[in-house]
């Protein structure tokens, strides 16, 4: 039988999406969302940003390792950047 090995990468990728998570649970329940429209060209709340955020980060992870020989973590620092103007002007 085969086990997966959690590398610290893998489990801080994990726990960072986590943390995310919990911080906008806590951060709705405390102050809750409203629709409004930013650049993206949808009426968003938090979430959808948030979730927005995720997905396209995914996808810039798997454009730098597909199309560069860049270090991963320079796709975490790019994705990083989109998600704070995403989630601020989205």
């Amino acid at each position: 039988m085969s086990w997966m090995h959690w590398t610290g990468p893998t489990a801080g990728f994990f726990i960072s999406i986590a943390l995310i998570l919990t911080g906008m649970t806590v951060w709705q329940y405390f102050s809750p969302s409203i629709e409004r429209k930013g650049f993206l060209p949808i009426s968003t709340t938090r979430g959808d940003r948030l979730f927005i955020g995720l997905l396209t980060s995914a996808f810039i992870h798997l454009a730098f390792i597909g199309v560069t020989e860049l270090h991963v973590l320079v796709a975490t620092a790019v994705s990083a950047v989109w998600m704070v103007i995403l989630m601020r002007w989205g």
